[in-house]
């Protein structure tokens, strides 16, 4: 059965995004990849260039982040928080994406965009303040990875063993703060 460039395209992603999670970036072989999809590594090559461009395109990451208008404003914080432990307990890709950010440039450029992106519009959203998002996004980023890799990839008892909700409560206010709080003097 033959498969037209799409499928083929398709197959190579699903492959990939399952080698990246498993794997990593590093470990991760543009072979390993193409075995997995069963077809001939000149394909991956053919349709994505190299390891690395894949690995952008595998890595496209939608952090569905939710719709706040309705929540008090006062709650921004919390429900923020917990929409990303449901998002870093439910999808392996963004643990990988993560994990690899931290010893592959290309890779954290890539985390870079994905949270400015869609980070910076819900700031904006909230804060009305255009001059003040890259800043706020910034260190709303810094808190919700820094939570995700001490909790996900490293691993630490303390962190690993709170639950969702002491995470929250502990890091809630925190970002609340980046959120709607008063910009320091």
């Amino acid at each position: 059965m033959r498969r037209s460039s799409e499928q083929t395209k398709a197959l190579i992603l699903a492959a990939a995004r399952e080698r990246f999670a498993a794997d990593g970036y590093e470990r991760a072989t543009i072979r390993a990849i193409a075995t997995d999809a069963r077809i001939d590594p000149a394909m991956v090559m053919r349709y994505f260039g190299n390891k690395e461009k894949l690995f952008a395109v595998a890595a496209e990451f939608d952090l569905r982040l939710p719709d706040l208008t309705g929540i008090d404003r006062e709650q921004v914080g919390a429900a923020l928080v917990r929409h990303f432990l449901d998002r870093w307990e439910a999808d392996d890709a963004l643990q990988a994406l993560l994990r690899t950010a931290v010893t592959n440039e290309a890779v954290a450029e890539r985390m870079r965009a994905i949270f400015a992106e869609q980070l910076a519009p819900l700031v904006v959203r909230l804060t009305g303040d255009p001059e003040q998002t890259p800043t706020r996004a910034a260190l709303v980023g810094a808190q919700i990875l820094g939570i995700a890799l001490v909790r996900y990839i490293l691993a630490f008892p303390p962190a690993r063993q709170m639950s969702g909700d002491e995470t929250v409560a502990w890091l809630g206010p925190t970002i609340q703060r980046y959120l709607t709080g008063p910009a320091p003097a």
